[in-house]
């Protein structure tokens, strides 16, 4: 069951990376729409900036980036469980932030969340691996 759910992560993630090309994604819960991408400065990496809307109940699975995620919860709430800490329930208002390479999932709450976010990752690699 845990690599099936690792696969359906990086199914998740794979499609956020896919947005690249398309104005939005969605899969298993989770719907994506892409509002911007630049390039970092000088050093091979990418900014991505994305809307995120996640179903009730969505389960996150875990995987890792190659670079630094950001959130903020604009609507609902999602316990997100980072390795190496206690999991948090983070409402609106309440943002993270989760270091490059550290494997990480979650759960969204009861209602359907929304989630201002963004990526600075590696330019040629996969946003997301299952972790």
């Amino acid at each position: 069951m845990r690599s099936r759910r690792g696969f359906m992560g990086c199914v998740l993630c794979t499609a956020v990376g896919l947005v690249a090309t398309r104005v939005e994604a969605q899969t298993g819960g989770v719907s994506r729409k892409m509002l911007g991408t630049i390039d970092y400065p000088g050093d091979g990496k990418v900014s991505i900036l994305m809307t995120v809307e996640i179903a009730p109940n969505a389960v996150i699975a875990r995987h890792t980036h190659p670079g630094v995620e950001s959130w903020v919860v604009m609507e609902g709430e999602v316990m997100l469980e980072v390795e190496g800490q206690p999991a948090r329930t983070y409402k609106v208002g309440e943002g993270f932030q989760v270091p490059p390479g550290v494997p990480h999932g979650g759960k969204n709450g009861p209602a359907t969340s929304k989630i201002a976010a963004t990526f600075i990752v590696e330019k040629d690699k996969p946003l997301a691996s299952p972790a």
